[in-house]
């Protein structure tokens, strides 16, 4: 063995063996959970390890987005259908009939810029509301749920979504690798392999904001609320075989849809609604309520109709308002805020920085991300984009020039927390693990839909190299269900031979 060759073993060896560190060799106790104030409490900022994988996972490509790079977007309106006054004091949904511009972007997770939107793959649903009172984004996916429930897991699930560092492609051996090993996963795989996994067109599929947040009204109390938008063209989906072959002859399929059908003036809509849950009943609910693997039952807390969302008008310039439009889950107005859901808490800071990475400090100044409806009055200057509208103005507070000055009165409610501080696993409640709505979602397909479903898991999972990493894989789906688990056994040896 030459010299050279040696010494390049014994570095990669002391990089990728021993005990998991933080970037300054510090060795990582828990790289499951983030911690947190107490048993269920808000993500504490003192979680460098958390916010260091983060920051990291931000940073990893330039200049496209890291996750949901290839995307589309519109403009359009929200039209407010119901009195919600009762539950938030949000001045866009003040009154029946008002009206605000909004923008959507939809875009797939996974691939990259350049991939094909036919593809099964989750969906962004992204939407800004340009308020009176400041922007409002609802950073949702076309799923109720997601693969995990906290953010320090993320980084790590999408590189095995993303290409292998070593052979440069998208391997079986990674994605089911990690998923097995992560079994609240089960929900979320069971809906991305079923019927909907791949939507016809961006205007074919419902929207859900996925996490749970906070309403407060003018009385100062508190709901928790899921946001769910029902497409009114119907639902409408691709079989993997119909989808491998539109991906290959017509990569832009869901772009192309959406512009040309509001070039047509067949405006796509969506019916919008919540699900609400008075503060004091979060506590001692059956499921907890803030993790993102599982939905509310509609039995439980039915979807109350609130709007509708019209998509009218195609930007001019895709990459000036697709691809340089920004958001953040940390986008709230008044009336609206988050919840102790752990993702959510992640990502009210990893959004944010990766656009002041990918974008620039002042990418809020751009036509597509400023606000609309009011004007933004900030202390912050200079720094890349920055276009110098402050002119001479103060840029502290407080000061006694007629700067802007704070109002004193929070966005949202503060919520009680108790017990010390460290990492914590997600509270469990009565009736939850992580495979009983899986379970109950395999449970209400038509047999031809589980069929398929069974099809489409045994594909992929038939493509896993190692019989230990399928065997755990199977095993997810067989505590779902037994049925599942013994189809999906039989499917994949078939496959396997």
């Amino acid at each position: 063995m030459a010299k050279g060759q040696d010494l390049r073993m014994t570095q990669e060896a002391h990089v990728t063996q021993g005990p998991l560190t933080t970037e300054a060799g510090a060795p990582v106790a828990d790289n499951q959970n983030s911690e947190t104030a107490g048993v269920g409490g808000p993500v504490l900022v003192q979680d460098q390890h958390l916010l260091e994988k983060l920051a990291h996972f931000n940073r990893e490509r330039i200049p496209e987005r890291v996750v949901h790079a290839r995307g589309a977007g519109a403009y359009g309106t929200f039209t407010v259908t119901a009195d919600v006054t009762k539950y938030t004091r949000a001045a866009f949904l003040s009154e029946v009939g008002k009206q605000t511009e909004t923008f959507l972007r939809f875009s797939t997770v996974a691939g990259n810029l350049g991939a094909a939107d036919a593809v099964r793959d989750p969906r962004g649903f992204a939407l800004k509301f340009y308020t009176e009172e400041g922007n409002y984004d609802l950073v949702g996916n076309n799923t109720p749920v997601f693969f995990i429930r906290d953010a320090i897991k993320f980084p790590d699930f999408i590189h095995t979504q993303k290409r292998d560092p070593y052979t440069g492609s998208t391997e079986a051996d990674n994605v089911w690798d990690f998923w097995s090993l992560s079994p609240e996963s089960t929900h979320q795989v069971t809906w991305l392999f079923g019927d909907r996994g791949i939507p016809a067109s961006y205007r074919h599929m419902d929207g859900f904001g996925s996490h749970t947040y906070q309403w407060n009204n003018e009385a100062g109390e508190v709901f928790w609320v899921k946001y769910h938008f029902k497409t009114d063209q119907g639902i409408k989906c691709l079989t993997a075989e119909e989808a491998e072959v539109l991906a290959g002859k017509d990569p832009d399929s869901h772009q192309r849809d959406l512009r040309e059908a509001i070039e047509r003036g067949e405006f796509p809509s969506w019916t919008v609604g919540v699900q609400i849950m008075p503060a004091a009943e979060a506590a001692n609910y059956r499921f907890n309520p803030f993790d993102l693997t599982k939905v509310w039952p509609h039995a439980d807390y039915p979807v109350i109709e609130i709007g509708k969302l019209e998509l009218n008008r195609n930007p001019e310039n895709i990459f000036a308002e697709v691809e340089q439009s920004i958001f953040s889950p940390a986008h709230f107005v008044p009336g609206i805020g988050p919840s102790p859901d752990k993702m959510l808490q992640g990502r009210l800071f990893a959004y944010g920085d990766a656009h002041r990475y990918r974008v620039g400090i002042n990418a809020d100044h751009l036509p597509v991300n400023r606000p609309h409806a009011t004007v933004a009055h900030t202390h912050g200057r200079d720094g890349h984009l920055y276009d110098g509208r402050h002119k001479g103005a103060k840029n502290y507070e407080p000061n006694s020039f007629g700067g802007p000055f704070q109002t004193g009165r929070p966005l949202w409610q503060g919520i009680p927390v108790t017990g010390v501080t460290g990492e914590t696993v997600t509270p469990v409640h009565a009736e939850d693990n992580d495979f009983v709505q899986a379970g109950n979602l395999y449970r209400l397909m038509t047999e031809e839909e589980k069929e398929r479903l069974v099809g489409n898991l045994a594909g992929a999972i038939s493509q896993v190299s190692r019989d230990d990493i399928a065997e755990r894989a199977i095993n997810n789906f067989r505590q779902a269900d037994a049925d599942f688990g013994k189809r999906l056994e039989a499917a994949v040896q078939a496959l396997r031979g």
